[in-house]
């Protein structure tokens, strides 16, 4: 008997709309399925984008009442809990510790959102100051730009969808939500929330379906006036190729280097390291990828290193015990090992781990690498780690430098004018000291330089990327 799966039909303009072609979502650990989602013909893209700009123009929400809504979702999302969290266990195969930590965050997300978008305000300008202009009064004002493009990847589906979704409606826009085909349940969750708490329709339309078709029926409508993406490297330059004159926010890819100094406390660099190494599988733009060590302390850290990363879990995200859930899928896992396999022939030294069990592939460590191995000049993307040495901390920043990718990098030192240097030094958008690359506070301006993307996330810096600032001169006579 076949067992019925919950059908998350489009929604768009505040109704769910039938197609004719369904996909299934799976459980990334069983690979049962778990719900059938809609595949979006371009017509539906057109008639999304269409109420979306009508919903703009026409109902428009006060401040007061876009905070509202966003912190009743907060609310709401708390009274959820235990559904939110098993949609993420399912459909990303998070375990369960770190699916609790992606709700908390979306939550807090919320709130930080709802809380900024009753703080948006211009600036005085100094037109006086300009002789002929005496009696001229200056001031700005920012406004919403209108229809929000937003695509989500399939790694942190309710927390990247709550840092488009939630600062997007903080500062007035209306939006139209791709999510990742193989993990579309939570966006889905949120939008019910989001009307539970009173969002009018029109304000957030779902399209589900072929990736590169949905995205590019996207990108091909010139009325939506931003694209907030994250995702690939490859595909967001995609993006910004075709965006037009069109403003772009990319969350784009990561190599993640942390740097452990010669005088770090290599116990506390050990810890964050092991730990922050293999969350979510490492399946995270700034999970830890590359860990040079000061060659002084290389053994006595790898020592430390290792005999952490032996002690995690690996199996059933639905076991509360678990550390390290499955990849998205198998072949991911089989991509996985292939380049720790091509490492290893090189002339790479396996460490730990290298094994693989369906989607799952185990905590892995390599060192003795190159430059021009994938796992060293490539976004990983799994739980792969790789320790190199180095004799000055001139050379870690050269080496740090050498990357594509410049997202997020961590340091771990007591000489504060060392950290300093390096955060000058480092080219990244965000320099972590004493912690590791993974950290992410919601209320900090988060994004990247290089290929790591363009613009920056974090509700107050979004709400920014999300309006124009209109300059307004009053002539007083």
């Amino acid at each position: 008997m076949t067992k019925e799966v919950p059908v998350y039909h489009l929604f768009i303009d505040g109704e769910w709309v039938e197609t004719e072609e369904y996909t299934e979502v799976h459980d990334k650990y069983t690979g049962e399925s778990i719900a059938k989602i809609a595949k979006a013909k371009k017509e539906h893209v057109t008639l999304a984008v269409t109420a979306a700009q009508k919903a703009f123009k026409e109902n428009k929400l006060t401040a007061y009442e876009r905070y509202e809504i966003l912190l009743k979702t907060a609310e709401l999302m708390e009274q959820r809990r235990e559904m939110l969290e098993h949609s993420l266990v399912q459909e990303v195969g998070k375990t369960v510790k770190d699916a609790r930590g992606e709700l908390d965050r979306a939550i807090s997300t919320f709130r930080i959102s709802a809380e900024e978008g009753k703080r948006i305000a211009g600036e005085m300008v100094p037109l006086q100051g300009v002789p002929g202009s005496e009696n001229r009064l200056g001031f700005t004002i920012r406004v919403p730009k209108g229809v929000i493009g937003a695509i989500t990847p399939f790694n942190y589906p309710l927390l990247l969808g709550a840092h488009k979704i939630a600062p997007a409606l903080a500062a007035g826009n209306t939006v139209v939500l791709k999510p990742a085909t193989v993990t579309p349940i939570a966006s889905f969750h949120l939008l019910n929330l989001l009307h539970e708490a009173g969002l009018p329709k029109g304000y957030l339309q779902i399209i589900t379906g072929s990736g590169n078709k949905v995205g590019d029926w996207l990108l091909s409508d010139e009325r939506i006036a931003m694209y907030t993406f994250t995702g690939s490297s490859e595909v967001g330059a995609a993006i910004k190729a075709k965006s037009g004159m069109r403003p772009v926010a990319l969350e784009l890819g990561n190599n993640s280097p942390n740097i452990v100094h010669e005088d770090a406390d290599l116990l506390l660099a050990a810890e964050q390291t092991a730990h922050r190494s293999f969350h979510n599988a490492g399946q995270a733009c700034i999970a830890v990828q590359l860990i040079y060590v000061h060659e002084k302390v290389a053994y006595d850290f790898m020592d430390l290193y290792l005999n952490i990363v032996k002690q995690l879990k690996v199996g059933d995200p639905k076991d509360v015990e678990t550390d390290v859930g499955p990849m998205i899928d198998e072949r991911e896992a089989r991509r996985s090992e292939e380049w720790v396999q091509e490492a290893v022939a090189a002339g790479a030294t396996l460490l730990l781990g290298g094994k693989r069990d369906g989607a799952l592939f185990y905590p892995t460590v390599l060192t003795n690498v190159t430059h021009e191995m994938k796992v060293v000049c490539r976004e990983v993307f799994a739980p792969i780690v790789t320790i190199i040495q180095y004799s000055n901390i001139d050379e870690a920043i050269h080496l740090a430098n050498k990357s594509d990718y410049g997202l997020q990098a961590g340091i771990f030192t007591k000489d504060m004018n060392l950290a300093l240097k390096a955060s000058r030094e480092l080219e990244y958008g965000g320099v972590i000291v004493n912690d590791v690359s993974t950290y992410r506070n919601d209320v900090m301006p988060y994004g990247g330089v290089k290929k790591s993307g363009l613009g920056k996330e974090g509700p107050r810096y979004a709400i920014e990327e999300m309006t124009e600032v209109r300059m307004v001169v009053l002539n007083l006579g």
